[in-house]
């Protein structure tokens, strides 16, 4: 007798269904002959043969009914997405109407779901394939993968941003939902359901699963609100969490709108339209965001840079010498109101007239030297917690007040002379010294000028010819999955084109 395992096809291969059409059958041919030479559909079609599609073939079981060709699906997925389509229901209705389509699928039709399930059966092969298609272009010489321009954007996504929930009121309505989830499991009728709560069991235990990555999320924005100074820290009730997506950071997007978004970080070939590393973070802002790229080019990607273009939200003493310890250039303006200036610069921008230029350091005495003579000895140091988990070491350092107090250019060097001019030195000071005369050079001022020409114009085509204005899916997971298909789409495309130009050159 035939084991249940061996009946179910565990030790035998799988079996894909048939397309409906060949290339014999005369529907394809006539759709061949519309289709143009260098139709979109037949450059992804030749681009793919680079990809390793032997995992993804692998993912689908012996058993049921025979599966869809993964290929065909995955050419309808990569055209669909360059064209700015990124729902599996759009695809599902597209696949029956577009004739490209039809030509790269061979008519195939899958089904709402079935186009659900591959979505998100590809996401795990994703980083691998946009892997391979950046070593072919370097292997055919396209790009050297060696220049970059990092920049990050926000990208608005699938929650709404009216429906925003503190401590209180999500404990709130956690009660509720737990207690509707506890009648579902008795078998009980609930009442009359508040208008938020979903109205099927399912919907319930969909939603009793968010709330609980809600409420962790909430607790973890509240650690780090507790870290941040009391000048500037939020009140706890201010501080709120969506619900249909807790994993989306809040903030302004581009268009000054608060709401639930992610930040979308790129990495542009500065010698290519290719795009080399990107990643998507929970949060509104560029801090921080430069380290985990770095280290995900060099494990994902197989990248390392020499060069690297970021604007001034990603440069700070930590970056700087973590940069120069990798021997990469980073290319990128200095904040004059970095962290590590004194405090009488934050409180108003004619506070202090006296920059911290002005002081002469003396490293052999751990000094600073002012413009009058007199030394600003060392008072103590702090550490600072980054953005990206780096700690920066700042010492302090204080003239006698007694010098200040005295001196006749105390109104153009501090607003406080009674407690004597204060300076702060970052650990980093010297990396970053060496980083603004490099960044003052010609040289770097021509670099510099390539960065608007590059991953600039990469954000301006993912969003208004890609039509990435707002994630399809929820989670960050999902997040990252639509992005890699965008980077995917355009970097074959970008392949297939400079295909078409080898034989010319």
């Amino acid at each position: 007798m035939v084991s249940r395992r061996r009946r179910l096809g565990k030790y035998t291969s799988v079996r894909f269904a048939d397309p409906p059409w060949s290339k014999d059958h005369s529907e394809w041919l006539y759709v061949d002959r519309m289709l143009p030479a260098e139709h979109l559909a037949r450059r992804v079609t030749e681009a793919m043969q680079t990809l390793d599609l032997r995992p993804l073939y692998a993912s689908y079981s012996a058993g049921g009914t025979r599966p869809v060709r993964p290929d065909l699906m995955l050419r309808v997925v990569l055209i669909e997405v360059q064209e700015g389509r990124f729902r599996p229901s759009q695809w599902c209705r597209d696949v029956r109407e577009h004739i490209p389509l039809m030509w790269a699928g061979f008519g195939i039709r899958p089904s709402r779901s079935c186009w659900y399930e591959f979505a998100d059966r590809i996401a795990p092969f994703l980083d691998a394939w946009n892997r391979r298609v950046l070593e072919e272009c370097r292997r055919r010489g396209m790009t050297s993968a060696r220049r970059g321009a990092q920049d990050g954007s926000t990208v608005a996504a699938n929650a709404s941003r009216h429906r925003l929930l503190n401590e209180e009121r999500l404990a709130k309505r956690r009660a509720q939902l737990e207690a509707a989830c506890a009648a579902d499991a008795a078998s009980e009728a609930n009442g009359v359901l508040p208008r938020w709560m979903a109205r099927t069991l399912h919907g319930r235990t969909a939603q009793r699963r968010r709330f609980q990555e809600a409420s962790l999320r909430l607790t973890e924005l509240q650690a780090i609100a507790r870290r941040q100074p009391s000048t500037c820290r939020r009140p706890a009730e201010k501080i709120v969490v969506t619900t249909t997506d807790p994993q989306c950071a809040l903030g302004r997007d581009k268009l000054k709108v608060f709401r639930p978004l992610y930040n979308v970080q790129l990495v542009r070939d500065l010698d290519s339209t290719f795009v080399l590393g990107y990643d998507v973070f929970s949060q509104a802002n560029d801090n921080g965001t430069l380290t985990p790229i770095l280290k995900r080019l060099r494990s994902t990607f197989g990248i390392v840079l020499e060069t690297l273009l970021t604007d001034s939200a990603y440069v700070t003493g930590c970056n700087v010498a973590s940069s120069r310890r990798q021997d990469i250039t980073l290319c990128a303006p200095w904040r004059e109101n970095d962290s590590i200036q004194p405090e009488e610069k934050k409180r108003g921008k004619d506070a202090q007239k006296y920059s911290k230029e002005k002081f002469t350091w003396l490293p052999d005495e751990n000094a600073y030297r002012c413009p009058q003579g007199h030394h600003l000895t060392a008072i103590g140091k702090e550490h600072r917690l980054q953005s990206d988990g780096e700690v920066n070491t700042v010492f302090r350092y204080r003239c006698l007040p007694k010098h200040c107090r005295a001196c006749p250019q105390r109104d153009a060097c501090t607003s406080s002379p009674h407690r004597g001019r204060s300076l702060r030195r970052s650990e980093h000071e010297e990396a970053i010294e060496s980083h603004k005369a490099y960044m003052q050079t010609d040289v770097a001022k021509q670099l510099y000028k390539l960065r608007r020409q590059t991953v600039e114009l990469g954000f301006a085509d993912i969003k208004e010819h890609r039509n990435l204005q707002r994630f399809s899916g929820r989670g960050k997971d999902r997040a990252r999955r639509q992005l890699a298909l965008t980077v995917l789409a355009h970097n074959l495309v970008g392949l297939s084109r400079e295909r078409v130009r080898e034989p010319l050159a």
